[in-house]
C-alpha cells in the first residue's frame, strides 16, 4: 500500500510541473465546448398521447361465440415494431415530407433520420401510449406525430383485420379440404355397407342379434306350419269319412242352397238394407240393387231346375252345402301350408348362409370399425372448424364495429413553442468536465514524456544503482514568494474557468427559459 501511494504521489509531482500546459488547454477546450454547444441548433419536440381501451364490454358478453385475442400482448408489439422501412415512407407521404425530398439520397437521409427519431414509449399497464418526434421546425414536428399518431391508428385495425382475413381463409381452405374427406368418407362407408348387407342388416344390430332373430323367425314360422298342417290333416280325414247323402227332391226350389249365389244374394240384400235406411225406394241406387237381386235369384232357379232334370231323387255328395265349405277349408289349408313351407324353407337357407358367412365377421367388424373412425374423425374435425368459422366471422364483425379496442387520442400533436433540445443547461458543466478531463490527461502524457526524478527512491529502483546521497533545495525567500504566487496564479485561472462555465450555463438556461 506505501509503494501505491508513493507511486500515486510520484505521478502527480510529475503532472504538476506541466500544470500551466493543462490549465491552458483546459481553458481552450472549455471555450470550445461551450460556443460549440451554443452554436448548437435548436430541436424542438411535439408529442401525442394515445389511449388504447381494450376492455370492451363486448368482450365478456361475446366469451365462447367469439375469439377473445389477447389485445394486450398485440397492441405492445405493435408498438415496438410500428417503426418500420415500410411504415416510415408512408408516414413520409402521409405528412407530405416527399414534396421536398429531392433526389434518393435525401430521401434515404430522411428515412434514416425519422427512423431514429421517432419514439413510442408506454407509460405502464394503463396501455397509454406516448409518440414523440424532435425537428429543427416545429410545425414539421407537428405534422410528423400527427401522421404517427394515424399510423398507429391504422395499423392496429388494419393488422387485426389482416389476422382475421387470414384465419378465415385458412379455415375456409380447411372446411373446403375436409368436406372432401368427409363425402370420401361417406361414399367408402356406403360401399361396405351394401357390399355386406347380408351380415350387416339395417346397421342397428349385430351378427348375434341377427342370428337370434332369424331363429326365432324359423321357430315362429315352423309353430305355424305345424299348426296348418295339422289343421289340413284334421279336415282331410273328415272329407274321407263322410258318406254320400241320398236326398228327396226338394218340393221348393228356392230352398235348396248354392253356396256361390246364395252368398251374394246375402251381400246384396245388406247393401239393400243400409240404402234403405238412407234413400228412398225411387232411388236409383236402390232401384239397382233390386234389379241384381232380382238376376241372381231368377239364375240361382234355373241352376236348380237344371239339378232337378239331372237327377229327380238322388244329389251327389258336392250338392252337400257343408261338404262343399269343407273343400273350401281344405284348399285354403293347402294354400298356407305351402307358403308356410316356403317361408320355412327360405328362413333355413338364410340361417344356414349366415352361420357360414361367420368367419368373415371378424374381419368385416374391424374394416367397418375402421371406417366408422376415419368418418368420424373427418365429422367431427368439420364441425369444429365450421364453428370457429363462425367465431371468426364474429370477431371480424366486432373488430369492424371497433367492439375489441378503441384508439383515443389524449392528447393530440400541439405545436412546440419552446426548444426541447439540446439541454445546453446540461451540456455545459458537461463540457467544463470534459475540458478539465483534458488537461489533466495533457499533464500525465507530458510527465509521461518528459519524466523527472522527484525522489532518492524513486531514482535508485529505475536505473538500479546506488544512490549515496542527496542535495537538499533550501529556497530563500524570494523564491518562496514566486511560488506563492504561481501557486495563487493557478488557483485563480482554475477558479476563474469554474466560473465561467458557471456563467455560460446560467445565461443559457435564461435564455432557453
Amino acid at each position: 500500500m506505501e509503494e501505491l501511494l508513493a507511486q500515486i504521489f510520484g505521478y502527480l509531482r510529475g503532472m504538476w510541473r506541466f500544470r500551466w500546459w493543462g490549465l491552458a488547454l483546459t481553458w481552450i477546450a472549455g471555450v470550445a465546448g461551450g460556443v460549440a454547444i451554443y452554436l448548437m441548433p435548436d430541436r424542438y419536440e411535439s408529442s401525442a398521447r394515445i389511449f388504447v381501451d381494450t376492455q370492451s364490454v363486448l368482450r365478456p358478453l361475446m366469451s365462447g361465440l367469439a375469439v377473445q385475442p389477447n389485445i394486450d400482448q398485440q397492441v405492445a408489439i405493435l408498438s415496438r415494431t410500428l417503426i418500420t422501412r415500410p411504415n416510415v415512407e408512408k408516414l413520409i407521404t402521409m405528412a407530405d415530407l416527399d414534396l421536398t425530398t429531392g433526389d434518393g439520397a435525401a430521401r434515404e437521409a430522411l428515412i434514416a433520420e425519422l427512423t431514429k427519431g421517432l419514439r413510442i414509449s408506454s407509460t405502464g399497464r394503463d396501455n397509454l401510449f406516448n409518440l414523440s418526434y424532435q425537428d429543427r421546425h416545429p410545425e414539421r414536428a407537428r405534422q410528423i406525430v400527427q401522421a404517427l399518431v394515424a399510423l398507429f391508428v391504422e395499423s392496429g385495425l388494419v393488422g387485426k383485420q389482416q389476422d382475421s382475413t387470414t384465419a378465415r381463409r385458412f379455415i375456409d381452405e380447411q372446411i373446403a379440404s375436409y368436406e372432401q374427406k368427409l363425402d370420401e368418407a361417406e361414399n367408402r362407408l356406403k360401399d361396405f355397407r351394401l357390399r355386406n348387407m347380408s351380415l350387416l342388416g339395417d346397421g342397428g344390430r349385430d351378427y348375434v342379434s341377427q342370428l337370434a332373430d332369424l331363429a326365432g323367425r324359423l321357430s315362429q314360422a315352423q309353430l305355424e306350419l305345424k299348426e296348418v298342417e295339422n289343421s289340413r290333416d284334421s279336415l282331410r280325414r273328415q272329407l274321407v269319412g263322410e258318406e254320400p247323402v241320398l236326398l228327396a227332391q226338394p218340393s221348393n226350389p228356392a230352398a235348396v242352397s248354392i253356396p256361390e249365389l246364395d252368398g251374394r244374394i246375402d251381400v246384396l240384400k245388406k247393401n239393400l238394407d243400409g240404402l234403405l235406411q238412407r234413400y228412398t225406394e225411387n232411388h236409383p241406387d236402390v232401384t239397382g240393387t233390386r234389379s241384381v237381386i232380382a238376376q241372381l235369384e231368377a239364375q240361382k232357379q234355373k241352376e236348380v231346375e237344371a239339378m232337378q232334370q239331372a237327377g229327380p231323387t238322388v244329389w251327389s255328395p258336392n250338392a252337400n252345402p257343408v261338404i262343399q265349405q269343407m273343400k273350401i277349408s281344405m284348399a285354403d289349408a293347402e294354400a298356407r301350408v305351402a307358403s308356410l313351407t316356403a317361408r320355412v324353407q327360405e328362413l333355413q337357407a338364410r340361417q344356414t348362409q349366415l352361420r357360414e358367412s361367420s368367419e368373415l365377421l371378424p374381419k368385416i367388424e374391424a374394416e367397418q370399425a375402421q371406417l366408422n373412425r376415419d368418418y368420424e374423425i373427418h365429422k367431427r374435425n368439420y364441425e369444429a372448424l365450421v364453428a370457429r368459422r363462425e367465431s371468426a366471422s364474429m370477431t371480424m364483425e366486432m373488430s369492424a364495429q371497433g367492439g375489441i379496442t378503441e384508439f383515443r387520442v389524449i392528447d393530440p400533436p400541439s405545436l412546440p413553442t419552446k426548444p426541447a433540445a439540446p439541454n445546453r443547461a446540461l451540456l455545459m458543466p458537461l463540457a467544463g468536465l470534459v475540458a478539465l478531463g483534458v488537461g489533466i490527461a495533457l499533464t500525465f502524457l507530458l510527465s509521461q514524456l518528459r519524466p523527472a526524478f522527484a525522489d532518492v527512491r524513486t531514482l535508485r529502483e529505475i536505473t538500479g544503482l546506488p544512490v549515496l546521497g542527496a542535495v537538499s533545495l533550501i529556497p530563500d525567500p524570494g523564491a518562496a514568494r514566486a511560488a506563492r504566487r504561481g501557486l495563487v496564479a493557478f488557483g485563480g485561472g482554475l477558479a476563474s474557468f469554474v466560473v465561467v462555465i458557471a456563467g455560460m450555463t446560467v445565461l443559457v438556461q435564461v435564455l432557453q427559459g
